[in-house]
């Protein structure tokens, strides 16, 4: 891309795909959905906010019980090369609420927390509580272990700087044309589950995102996607190891081959009707806040 298009070199991004895969992570593993690394001395977080049972529903029900949060991701240091984890930590730990959250319904999706910690202070280690026997379906991920890449990402259209796409866009569709790619689907941001890079699948431009605190720009951290690929973006996303041995073309999207369909959801996540969770940090204030936003992919 940076061969063809040099204009897009200065917006390119890192991003860490984690490559979830049905697994037996213990706490000392990178995971999704596996148990964490927290600290004995510490209260797992339970969330006591209000919440609801049905997914976009202006009735929905609310789910009145304090409930455990479940682990989403843990990342270790080590497993995440240039991840600028804050000084003097090297682990990463999100959860949320099982339980969609939200005024409107359209953007229900649970609750997230951010932990960031030095995985050397935690000595003992508390027993990730269950998850609540009535979580709604698809909120809990299925422990999966990571097989982590790294990736140098390129924002899609919305995100492209006004200048830049008026220099290439006629370049960009040209090549759409001949080469039979599409830069929103193979070219620019990765789908499915990742760290940093640029959002994947969101629905106008993300450089209008402000810190609510100090009004600097907030940075993506943390993608939750509930498809690793789609129906277009499997082209140049799913992994080569991942594809059936005769490359059988659109058919791998289809289910026909085990390999892809493993590697479609392995944990088994439909938040609220398919939709991504999208965690984004200030950098700017020294507690690192976090906002998440959600979008029906």
């Amino acid at each position: 891309m940076e061969e063809l298009f040099p204009e897009l070199k200065p917006l390119g991004r890192n991003a860490l795909r984690l490559h979830p895969r049905a697994g037996n992570p213990s706490y000392e593993d990178s995971s999704v959905g596996g148990p964490l690394r927290w600290p004995a001395d510490e209260p797992w977080p339970w969330c006591a906010e209000d919440h609801y049972y049905d997914d976009g529903l202006e009735d929905a029900t609310r789910h009145e019980a304090v409930v455990p949060m479940v682990p989403v991701v843990q990342l270790y240091a080590a497993d995440a090369p240039d991840v600028p984890f804050p000084q003097g930590s090297d682990l990463l730990q999100v959860l949320w609420c099982p339980f969609n959250h939200g005024e409107e319904p359209a953007e229900r999706c649970p609750l997230p927390q951010v932990h960031w910690r030095n995985a050397a202070d935690v000595r003992c280690v508390l027993v990730t509580p269950p998850a609540p026997a009535d979580a709604l379906e698809g909120h809990v991920p299925i422990p999966c272990v990571v097989h982590p890449e790294q990736v140098t990402e390129y924002p899609d259209r919305d995100d492209i700087p006004q200048e830049v796409h008026n220099e290439i866009d006629d370049r960009l569709r040209r090549f759409e044309e001949t080469a039979g790619w599409s830069y929103f689907y193979h070219l620019s941001a990765a789908p499915g589950t990742k760290v940093g890079g640029h959002p994947h699948g969101w629905n106008g431009p993300t450089t209008w995102l402000r810190c609510e605190r100090c009004g600097q720009p907030i940075h993506h951290l943390l993608t939750v996607a509930c498809d690793e690929f789609d129906g277009e973006s499997w082209r140049t996303w799913l992994p080569v190891e991942d594809r059936p041995d005769d490359d059988s073309g659109p058919e791998i999207y289809l289910s026909r081959s085990e390999r892809a369909e493993a590697a479609h959801n392995p944990p088994g996540l439909m938040v609220s009707g398919g939709g991504s969770v999208y965690l984004f940090e200030c950098r700017s204030c020294p507690d690192r806040p976090v906002e998440h936003l959600f979008y029906l992919n």
